[in-house]
């Protein structure tokens, strides 16, 4: 059995196992790492947008509606892909805890150190609970998307209850997408030591770095380098892939490759 994780960029992913087919956080259009675009894209047995930031979104209403899958998300992402068409019986609204179900796919919301906020048509501003998430894919491979998460105790929780092997973490800042604003920001949601220290508290076997337009950013080269220095287990492997390429997992083996 193997599980390919594709990576499409910011934080953008398609997973598909033996257990079915997830795309995570859908943002094609208007994010300057993707190579391919949301209507290239087999259809997902279930799409799930950690908050409704538009580089965690932005695609989700136009892959949903191409597709007919399910999107799980938060109650202010819901109301933004109401706004663009998708009808109730696609969504399914959870919070951290509630587990649902898709075929063999159990999506697993987790505690998420971030915010989620929504501007509707009208000018209303709402909110809602970020997520981040952990789904297993075949027996022994459990991915875990931060879904933009700052570092946080509960990291630990979460790999002890739920025994994540791929962590998809943010260690930098798509710095093309900053919001203009007083001060300079000068990381993501986590530095890249701090990234390669929840890799630590999750137990993962997978360290893959994410939150970025391009594996030869700075921070995500620090992130590869501090993995090692965080690692109590002595076999986690440190990764960073470049939008369009596949880490592949078939039992104790992995391979990155080329889509």
């Amino acid at each position: 059995m193997t599980t390919t994780i594709t990576y499409h960029g910011i934080s953008t992913y398609e997973v598909s196992g033996p257990n079915g087919r997830v795309v995570f956080d859908p943002f094609f259009d208007g994010n300057p790492a993707a190579v391919v675009g949301a209507d290239d894209l087999e259809t997902p047995d279930v799409i799930v947008a950690s908050h409704a930031a538009i580089d965690h979104m932005g695609d989700a209403a136009r892959l949903a509606l191409r597709t007919g899958a399910t999107v799980v998300c938060g109650t202010d992402t819901a109301a933004l892909l109401r706004q663009d068409g998708v009808p109730d019986s696609q969504l399914r609204l959870t919070t951290w805890g509630i587990r649902v179900r898709f075929g063999d796919i159990v999506v697993r919301p987790v505690p998420c150190a971030h915010w989620s906020q929504a501007k509707m048509n009208d000018g209303q501003v709402i909110s809602g609970v970020p997520m981040a998430f952990v789904v297993e894919f075949e027996p022994g491979v459990r991915v875990y998307h931060f879904g933009d998460s700052a570092i946080t105790s509960e990291m630990s929780l979460i790999g002890k209850l739920h025994q994540p092997t791929v962590g998809l973490l943010g260690c930098s800042q798509p710095w093309s997408l900053v919001a203009p604003g007083g001060g300079t920001v000068v990381t993501g949601e986590m530095n890249p030591d701090e990234a390669a220290y929840a890799a630590e508290l999750l137990g993962v076997r997978y360290a893959v770095g994410t939150h970025y337009e391009s594996p030869e950013d700075p921070a995500v080269q620090e992130f590869l380098r501090a993995v090692p220095i965080h690692d109590s287990t002595g076999v986690r492997v440190p990764l960073a892939l470049t939008p369009g390429q596949q880490l592949v997992i078939d039992g104790d083996n992995y391979e990155v490759r080329d889509r």
